[in-house]
């Protein structure tokens, strides 16, 4: 005599489908976390805007805009202030270091 295994409840039959399907939505839902992780976080070098003229052997750490003036902050801790147009407003020096 062939045993044949009792027909799945229809209630265990949605769970296992639905536990499927959840766990489909997680996995891609992590892909797409991690993909926007890595394409939107900002690469090792600052970009400073084209108008912008920075002293001779100044590296930019951080450039930020506001309505109205950009900001630069340099690694050798100084602080431009530029205006829309790129003309310098004001250089302030930090006294330390900033980063490496």
């Amino acid at each position: 005599m062939d045993p044949t295994p009792p027909p799945e409840p229809a209630n265990l039959r949605v769970l296992r489908i639905l536990v499927t399907v959840l766990t489909a939505t997680m996995i891609v839902g992590v892909i797409t976390v991690v993909a926007l992780l890595v394409t939107s976080l900002p690469g090792g070098t600052v970009r400073v805007p084209p108008g912008l003229d920075l002293p001779d052997g100044t590296v930019a750490h951080a450039v930020t805009q506001a309505p109205g003036f950009w900001i630069v902050t340099t690694a050798d801790a100084r602080v431009f202030v530029f205006d829309d147009g790129g003309t310098l407003l004001r250089e302030i020096a930090l006294g330390e270091r900033v980063g490496n």
